[in-house]
């Protein structure tokens, strides 16, 4: 079911908001034991704003596409009075008293929550293996994994566990989990969704968005999350946009870029072939497809895994046994309590990246490492303009989402080189600030899906949804689900 297909029924009164939670925690109770994707459920809260959405309804007073529809969040949401852990045993305990703003809008909409999904503790990871609950498995093959770090919000969508879910993208953790499932990702413009009630882990690059089954529910869900927040310093005073508008108009005219950089060697072949019969598709479509040249790609990955880590360094000091989260029972003074608590709080991921962070931004090693990085990030912001610069550049620029289908479980835990080049293709955008958004353009003949991605100009998500939903309305992929 599709939030808008959903919101139609419900209209029609061919349903019930508790029906249908009903209906979705008795699929969820069957098939969460093989995925994985909730940790936290919520069915007593869920059920209730169900029945106050069927009472709205029964009095006219509807409150938009999402009333009633059963949602559920990625575990990096704080929502007060239920349990938010980030994936993290540091967090195990953790019960906010209060609701982020997304937490808040999903209620304000009359969405129901069914629950909080799994992830890659603290947003960290590739592959939703890095989570201290245990890996998400990827509802078309139970061997492979979902992507990361929002895992648990795309397995959960593909297997349709949730109408539709919020992921976090910090490099790619929206996309490529998206990619790697089948569904629609969105990571909107850096500043356009609110960053209050989101657990930090690299502030200048962390932005929640939609996973959605199609681009027009992305679009619903958008609107929602999108809007100004004065509790967030970096959050963008903008006019109230109505992301839905655009969809069904042509892309006839529109100039799509194709940059050498993102197809390069080591390149899966069957993700490559799917790409460009997708430039075939936008070409009959009207679009003027043309190569184009982003020359720092190469660089993108390298400075991520320097501002990125130094970012969460800075950020995760606060888990120090003291307030709140998880306390070691053993120590025998504070130096004792904060190391002893932040060891055993800490999964491996989160620790290597939190000694990398200190490390580069340590005396010595600033100028070196940091700085140096905040620079490659200027030039690769300034490819992107240049790309999307005035007189006839291009609209949209169009690639692939990750290198390669899903890969096997355990395949690459052990290199942290090759987990994070899964991302190669979409740290770029976070770098910059831009919108990308993944969608389905093909599967592998394991039957595995591959995505495709457009990035967009800055706050031109409209037109990045446009495009989407063109592509999208003249292929069959979106329709295809797992068959569990």
């Amino acid at each position: 079911m599709k939030v808008k297909e959903l919101s139609e029924k419900l209209a029609a009164k061919k349903i019930s908001s508790v029906e249908i939670a009903q209906g979705y925690f008795k699929k969820i109770e069957s098939l969460n034991p093989k995925l994985n994707c909730y940790l936290i459920l919520c069915k007593e809260g869920a059920l209730k704003q169900a029945k106050e959405s069927d009472a709205r309804r029964a009095k006219g007073e509807t409150r938009g596409p999402l009333d009633g529809v059963p949602i559920a969040l990625k575990d990096i949401f704080v929502t007060g009075g239920v349990q938010t852990t980030c994936a993290s045993k540091i967090l195990g305990n953790y019960i906010p008293p209060y609701d982020g703003t997304t937490s808040a809008a999903f209620k304000k909409s009359g969405a129901v929550m069914l629950g909080k999904l799994n992830m890659d503790e603290f947003a960290m990871g590739s592959s939703n293996e890095f989570s201290a609950f245990g890996p998400v498995r990827n509802p078309w093959n139970l061997e492979y994994i979902p992507g990361g770090s929002s895992g648990g919000s795309a397995a959960a969508v593909a297997a349709d566990l949730c109408v539709a879910a919020t992921g976090t993208d910090t490099g790619g953790s929206i996309r490529q989990p998206a990619s790697l499932c089948g569904i629609v990702g969105m990571k909107p413009t850096y500043g356009r969704v609110t960053r209050y009630g989101l657990i930090a882990f690299a502030s200048s690059l962390d932005q929640a968005g939609p996973m959605t089954k199609d681009v027009t529910d992305s679009a619903l869900m958008l609107n929602v999350m999108a809007g100004h927040d004065p509790m967030d310093s970096t959050s963008l005073n903008l006019q109230t946009t109505d992301f839905a508008a655009s969809l069904g108009k042509s892309i006839k005219g529109l100039r799509i870029g194709l940059p050498k950089e993102y197809f390069i060697e080591g390149i899966d072949p069957e993700v490559k072939e799917s790409v460009a019969k997708a430039a075939k598709k936008f070409e009959e479509m009207g679009a003027i497809v043309e190569e184009t040249s982003l020359p720092h790609t190469k660089y993108a990955v390298p400075a991520y895994y320097i501002i990125a880590p130094a970012e969460a360094s800075a950020n995760l000091a606060r888990y120090d046994g003291v307030r709140y989260g998880y306390q070691t029972p053993d120590a025998e003074d504070l130096l004792e309590l904060y190391e002893k608590s932040r060891t055993h709080g800490f999964g491996p991921e989160v620790t290597l990246r939190i000694v990398l962070g200190t490390y580069v931004l340590s005396t010595g090693y600033y100028d070196a490492y940091y700085l140096k990085a905040q620079k490659v990030r200027t030039l690769i912001k300034k490819d992107f303009l240049e790309a999307f610069a005035s007189g006839g550049k291009f609209d949209a620029i169009l690639t692939p989402t990750a290198p390669t289908p899903a890969f096997k479980l355990g395949e690459k835990t052990d290199d942290p080189l090759k987990m994070y080049l899964s991302d190669i293709f979409t740290i770029p955008v976070n770098l910059a600030g831009l919108p990308g958004l993944s969608l389905p353009c093909g599967f592998s003949k394991a039957g595995l899906p591959i995505g495709l991605q457009l990035i967009g100009k800055h706050l031109d998500e409209e037109k990045l949804l446009q495009i989407a939903f063109a592509y999208e309305q003249s292929t069959e992929w979106h329709t295809r689900r797992p068959a569990l």
